[in-house]
């Protein structure tokens, strides 16, 4: 009698198709709602158990932050359902402007933004250090000595 239910064991072909996933930006408790896919729980036991699973799942979840940027240029530029036309008595047309709609597309983007950033930080954090790479940078240290007021008079 053949299983059936959510995969549970581990393999190769399984993990690559749940951190393609992951790559195209999608998050954890979205793939794993497939039925083809593995239970939350399963993928954190493989956590544990599979290192190479783990790096696996953060390179992927580095290539989401990319395509997290070009659903945000999705998001941005689509503008269904930001406006609807009303018919007035007068047969005039009234264009009505969504706010919800608008503030949930602002929100999309906002999460997506704050994400990247603390995922990949060098490439979309706020703070972006352009003369060092993240090092320290090497000068010369100057040292102010102290004058008393005979000194300076």
């Amino acid at each position: 009698m053949a299983k059936t239910g959510r995969p549970e064991e581990y393999n190769i072909e399984l993990a690559t198709k749940v951190c393609e996933r992951l790559a195209m930006g999608k998050s954890l408790r979205t793939v794993c709602k497939d039925d083809d896919m593995p239970a939350m729980s399963t993928v954190f036991t493989w956590f544990r158990k599979h290192p190479e699973f783990t790096e696996h799942y953060e390179k992927a979840k580095q290539e989401a932050t990319d395509a997290m940027a070009e659903e945000i240029l999705d998001i941005s530029d689509d503008s269904v359902n930001d406006y609807s036309e009303e018919v007035n008595i007068d047969g005039s047309i009234k264009v009505k402007v969504n706010q919800e709609n608008i503030q949930r597309a602002r929100l999309r983007v906002d999460t997506r933004k704050w994400l990247m950033a603390k995922m990949k930080p060098k490439k979309y954090g706020e703070k972006m250090d352009v003369t060092s790479d993240g090092k320290a940078i090497k000068g010369n240290t100057l040292i102010f000595k102290e004058f008393s007021d005979e000194t300076n008079s």
